[in-house]
């Protein structure tokens, strides 16, 4: 397993310093945030091909949204992912973490017919069909990421995530492991870990209160072990708060996190 962390956290003035900083503090992966993103591409490829930091992710940063009743907003969300995903092939990352819809239900109840959340599951897979052709096309993953229910009312869960991908079988279509949102909506951390399996093609890291790992309860040794029971060796992106200076604290959370992986 390899540790990441996303760009916003890290100090600097530019790329190549986030990107030495990492290296010398024991990370190997970093993720971007979509927005923008496409206008840095040349940037980012000419930063990375100096460093042994390479990318993870793309966390998102699509407009509009797929789950929405307007089809004007889920047109924009569907293109801009389209471009995302593409962006993602292109500097070497896993692919692009991908959030349904956030807060509730955008889409008419028409019960007894059919619930708000049962025309979201048709419609999303009606459009996966179409997004996992150019995920392949571009070299890389739709991450469908589950929340907690604070954040949305769908997919919230890893099983609800992995029954997308096992109703829609696609080697570029996978889900997100959140430790932060497991928190909140699993019953068991590794359990839920050990039912997803194959399905997991990346992890995000925060602690019980959305700091760094160590500095909650989450038992985090528990969580690790499942993941490395599952045999995932992917990247493991830290998005979470930090509370003091990061140029410490970063380094710090390292060593936590692979003394734990020891």
């Amino acid at each position: 397993m390899k540790l990441a962390c996303q760009e916003g956290l890290i100090p600097g003035n530019s790329l190549p310093e986030r990107l030495e900083k990492l290296a010398a503090w024991g990370y190997e992966g970093i993720e971007f945030w979509g927005g923008g993103i496409k206008e840095r591409v040349a940037e980012i490829q000419s930063a990375l091909k100096n460093s042994p930091v390479k990318a993870s992710t793309i966390c998102a940063g699509f407009r509009g949204c797929l789950l929405d009743a307007d089809p004007a907003q889920r047109d924009l969300a569907m293109q801009d992912i389209r471009d995302l995903l593409y962006v993602a092939g292109d500097i070497g990352a896993t692919g692009l973490i991908v959030v349904p819809v956030f807060g509730g239900p955008r889409i008419p109840n028409l019960s007894p017919l059919a619930s708000p959340e049962q025309l979201e599951h048709e419609l999303l897979l009606k459009l996966l069909e179409d997004l996992v052709k150019t995920a392949e096309k571009a070299g890389a993953h739709i991450l469908l990421e589950p929340l907690n229910r604070y954040e949305t009312h769908f997919l919230r869960r890893l099983e609800q995530a992995t029954a997308i991908c096992d109703a829609l079988p696609h080697p570029n279509l996978k889900i997100m492991a959140d430790f932060f949102h497991m928190s909140i909506e699993e019953a068991d951390i590794p359990t839920a870990i050990r039912a997803a399996g194959q399905h997991i093609a990346h992890v995000h890291l925060a602690d019980s209160n959305r700091l760094l790992p160590g500095q909650g309860h989450t038992d985090f040794r528990s969580g690790l072990a499942a993941l490395r029971e599952i045999g995932y060796a992917g990247y493991m992106a830290l998005e979470c708060g930090i509370a003091g200076d990061p140029a410490v604290e970063l380094p710090k959370a390292a060593a936590h996190l692979k003394a734990l992986l020891s």
